[in-house]
């Protein structure tokens, strides 16, 4: 089972007949670099595995799944784009190209903010491998200009016409194909150059650590311009902002471009008309000697273009995967204007907006946001709110995060409720005894809460599914779980890619925390004062989880180990925390573990199967090569002064 298909649908009777509506999706983001979009519309689309999944950042659910790919996606790109703000006011309906690892293109049609979505078409198979960036923009109110790349070498010019009509379709030809060589191209951005509205830049960027910059017209005719150097390493991300007029000078056009050296280089680009009889002698002779001096020159049509280095930012610690300017606005008299700022996102798990200081001008970093937890491991995407309120990044673990600027007088950056899910297949699920909460194991390690989270102000509120813990956090695959009796029915046992099943019970601040969620009194048989362990940390290697006691002494990091502090020993303890809303990924991540009480012998090989009896009381587990083991609950479940020993298959049997 795909992520994407983690989806719980409630059913009712009527007349005989039986209705079923989803009310939950959980899905995480794929390992991929551009595998996210934030359109114009409002949503956010990613890949789920196969599946491109469509999240509303307002509700924090995602909204619905587009099946269609047949290999992983890696890419998705909206049209119209959040540039295109002067294309975007009063349309109903928009666009969504996605790529897949096969190198299949589809096209979607999508209603705005609803969700509602229809598969266009399939674009002509250009590609023979995985497709690897999507950049396009809207040359006017029914056409499109969008390019793609691929690790076959192959940069494809494609032309989307789109009908006016509110149940119009759209038509996809190519119009041009660039070859690149063995070294492809991992990047893109398109723009409308100034000065000359009928032209188009192409920016490319890839392995061979240049920024290789085409122009051409609307017909899709591009040739090679010039190139860029100053990168020493892969071309990770490139952006063009919209044409900026600074100090009452001529439009200029600016591209932001970032790398795995770390560094981010913004460009500038001066236009400068020419006369007709000049380009020949200027093309020749100008642009040769020009360029050592003051950079590389290029001509479309009548204007030439002067590109010069602007800045060099420098303040990532890690590889820089993306660089994006603040989405223009509209200004009285039907104007876009080009924010000064850029959002760059880091695997040194940190997203910094960029901005020129007012005095100095020179660029500066504003605004710092991250994730401390070491659970993190870098972000591979940043991504602009339309309105430049919000910023979005997703992680390595297919996780997103999202702060909004909440301050009045001055900037004040928070974190937000998003969706989340398994980024790799899903492998068991089971609702609790108690039927308030399902929990979801996956090959991507983790296990997983899914509860309605009622509104505390407005209990009669839209009820939204959150993902309210994270109780296991393992170093293997994990393949199986079920829920067994317990205190409370909130106790259960996992098995993985290994020859052990564990059992989990629930801390005390789980259980306070679903009273929160659900907003029903705990039941007299649920006695949170006998509950002695408030969370769990998790071990070194992390196989493990041992308990954090409600009324335990804190060990200071020096009592646990004697090795130095770069040791791996030397991991920070866990907060237990008893949440009064929806938990973030950071604190999913870390502070929402179950201690584990017991480990299962027996198997002489990995885990593939585990179940229970209706009673909750007897576990039967099944590996790949030994018979199936029985194994009954008492011989689990013994006073935490009394030593068992492990069961053989005879002595279960």
């Amino acid at each position: 089972m795909s992520p994407a298909a983690g989806e719980v649908a409630g059913a009712r009777g009527e007349g005989g007949g039986v209705e079923a509506r989803r009310v939950f999706i959980g899905a995480g983001c794929n390992r991929v670099v551009n595998n996210v979009s934030w359109g114009a519309c409002g949503l956010v689309s990613f890949g789920a595995q196969n599946a491109v999944a469509l999240f509303s950042p307002q509700r924090g659910e995602i909204v619905t799944t587009l099946p269609g790919h047949k290999a992983p996606v890696n890419c998705t790109l909206w049209l119209p784009t959040k540039k295109d703000v002067l294309h975007v006011r009063g349309r109903e309906t928009y666009y969504l190209l996605s790529g897949s690892a096969d190198g299949a293109i589809l096209a979607w049609k999508i209603g705005s903010g609803k969700g509602d979505w229809s598969h266009v078409l399939q674009l002509p198979g250009m590609h023979k491998k995985g497709i690897t960036c999507l950049a396009g923009r809207m040359v006017s109110d029914t056409i499109a200009i969008f390019a793609s790349t691929s690790s076959d070498g192959i940069v494809v010019i494609w032309e989307m016409v789109i009908e006016p009509t509110p149940g119009g379709s759209c038509k996809v030809s190519c119009l041009h194909t660039l070859s690149v060589g063995s070294k492809p191209m991992v990047s893109l951005s398109l723009a409308v150059l100034p000065e000359q509205r009928s032209h188009l830049i192409l920016a490319m960027g890839g392995l061979d650590h240049k920024i290789h910059i085409y122009c051409g017209d609307k017909s899709g005719k591009f040739i090679k311009a010039c190139e860029l150097k100053g990168h020493s390493d892969w071309i990770r991300s490139l952006d063009f902002s919209l044409p900026v007029a600074i100090s009452s000078e001529k439009h200029n056009l600016f591209l932001v471009s970032s790398s795995q050296d770390r560094t981010i280089r913004i460009w500038k680009m001066d236009s400068e008309a020419i006369s007709s009889g000049s380009t020949a002698q200027l093309r020749k002779a100008n642009i040769e000697m020009t360029s050592y001096i003051e950079g590389p020159l290029f001509v479309a049509g009548s204007t030439s273009y002067q590109v010069s280095l602007e800045s060099l930012l420098v303040g990532h610690e890690d590889w820089v995967y993306s660089v994006e300017w603040q989405p223009p606005t509209v200004l009285p008299g039907n104007e876009a204007h080009q924010a000064m700022s850029i959002l760059s996102a880091s695997m040194d798990k940190m997203m910094m907006i960029w901005r020129p200081e007012k005095n100095t001008g020179l660029w500066i970093n504003s605004v710092t946001v991250g994730e401390l937890s070491h659970s993190a491991l870098g972000f591979y995407g940043g991504h602009w709110q339309p309105d430049g309120k919000s910023i979005l990044a997703h992680d390595y673990g297919g996780s997103f995060h999202m702060w909004r600027d909440v301050g009045l007088d001055s900037e004040n950056w928070q974190p937000q409720i998003v969706p989340s899910g398994h980024f790799a297949p899903v492998s068991d699920l089971t609702w609790a005894r108690s039927g308030q909460y399902l929990l979801s194991v996956s090959h991507d390690q983790t296990t997983r809460i899914f509860a309605p989270w009622r509104n505390q102000v407005n209990p009669g509120d839209m009820i939204y599914w959150r993902e309210i813990a994270r109780p296991q956090i393992h170093g293997h695959d994990i393949n199986c779980v079920a829920f067994i009796q317990g205190s409370g029915n909130h106790r259960f046992v996992s098995g993985a890619d290994e020859k052990v099943s564990r059992v989990f019970e629930a801390p005390l601040s789980f259980l306070k925390t679903l009273q929160q969620a659900t907003l029903l009194k705990p039941d007299i048989s649920d006695d949170f004062d006998n509950v002695q362990v408030l969370g769990a940390n998790m071990s070194a290697l992390g196989l493990s989880q041992k308990p954090i006691y409600t009324h335990g002494v804190k060990e200071s990091p020096s009592s646990n180990s004697s090795d130095g502090p770069d040791s791996m020993e030397t991991i920070p303890d866990a907060v237990p925390t008893v949440f009064t809303e929806p938990p973030v990924e950071d604190q999913l991540a870390w502070n929402t573990l179950w201690p584990e009480s017991h480990k299962l012998y027996g198997h002489g090989n990995e885990l593939f199967s585990i179940c229970c009896d209706y009673e909750g009381k007897l576990v039967a587990s099944s590996c790949k090569v030994l018979v199936p083991l029985l194994v009954p609950i008492h011989l689990i479940f013994v006073d935490k002064t009394t030593k068992t020993k492990p069961c053989s298959p005879k002595q279960v049997g």
